[in-house]
């Protein structure tokens, strides 16, 4: 990547959409995106010649230093790498030396406690296919995740907990499920906010979102492939369990993650419009602000191409 030129910026897009970010996150409600570090938003959000060394484009200083600029537009960011493994004191430690303490984070909590059954993936090696003991897990979760976090728990917005698609063999059902959880949840530090996101459609329903409420636990209102659009869940009013919310826009409905990897990569602007889960999330703000509620809304480059263009679009409309 010598020729920087490929970036070219777009005057004003960053200052403005700062701007009116800033002024909502004034009323607690906070839009970001998931995850970071991404080239296609060199030119958009990110400088490049931030990142040169000795005249060329670095992309490891770029990984190590680009939050701070990050920070510069965006009020909170989903941190999904936390999703594949207990990351280390020292990784912590890395990560809030870059990251400005204005700014707010939501971790997905590690698959060590949300995944029921291994996949049969090559990257699971001997554990494909088997049931994991480690599954809602309390102690573990509050050992091994949080007691590192404590030390920066004012930047430390939601935990989000993302149940996968699960099978009969793994619940009979929503009852099942949601009695389980609300176990686990129940066990819980009360000083965090958590959110749940679920992947089965017929688990959006009483006893899941019940559970929920009685821990004061956020639904999180998704757009993935087999949920109802996030549109239809918003006005759904039992799904409003905490006095918080968190949404995350992922995915079209009907579409797998690897196609929208595919079809968008390297997200350097939106190629495909979502209406629907615009809406929704233009929905979620509205409801938020008579009630001065916290509220987290997170937005995937997979959704239509460019997570920093469909924000601008819904906090612009």
């Amino acid at each position: 990547m010598e020729n920087l030129s490929l970036f070219p910026p777009e005057p004003g897009f960053r200052e403005v959409l700062a701007a009116r970010l800033k002024d909502l996150a004034a009323e607690r409600i906070y839009l970001g995106t998931s995850s970071w570090k991404y080239e296609g938003w060199l030119g958009q959000i990110y400088t490049p010649e931030r990142y040169c060394t000795r005249g060329r484009f670095s992309q490891k200083k770029f990984e190590e230093q680009c939050l701070a600029e990050y920070a510069e537009t965006f009020p909170v960011v989903c941190g999904d790498f936390s999703f594949y493994q207990f990351p280390t004191e020292s990784y912590w430690q890395r990560l809030f030396a870059v990251a400005p303490q204005s700014l707010l984070f939501g971790f997905k909590v590690p698959e060590e406690i949300t995944v029921k059954e291994w996949p049969r993936h090559p990257r699971y090696g001997s554990r494909a296919g088997g049931l994991n003991e480690s599954f809602l897990n309390a102690d573990l979760f509050a050992n091994a995740f949080l007691r590192p976090l404590e030390r920066y728990a004012a930047q430390v917005g939601v935990m989000i907990f993302e149940f996968g698609t699960m099978g009969k063999r793994h619940f009979a059902g929503v009852n099942e499920f949601a009695g389980e959880l609300h176990g686990f949840l129940k066990q819980l530090p009360q000083r965090w906010r958590y959110a749940v996101e679920v992947r089965n459609k017929e688990y959006l329903d009483a006893p899941y979102l019940d559970a929920l409420r009685a821990e004061n636990v956020a639904h999180v209102f998704s757009s993935w492939t087999r949920m109802p659009p996030l549109e239809e869940q918003v006005r759904l009013p039992a799904a409003h369990t905490a006095g918080f919310t968190v949404a995350r826009a992922l995915l079209r409905h009907g579409r797998n993650y690897e196609d929208a990897v595919a079809s968008f990569q390297p997200y350097e602007r939106v190629q495909e419009v979502n209406p629907g889960t615009r809406e929704g999330l233009k929905e979620l703000i509205e409801k938020s602000r008579p009630k001065k509620q916290t509220t987290f809304l997170f937005v995937n480059n997979r959704l239509e191409g460019n997570a920093p263009q469909t924000i601008s679009a819904v906090v612009s409309g």
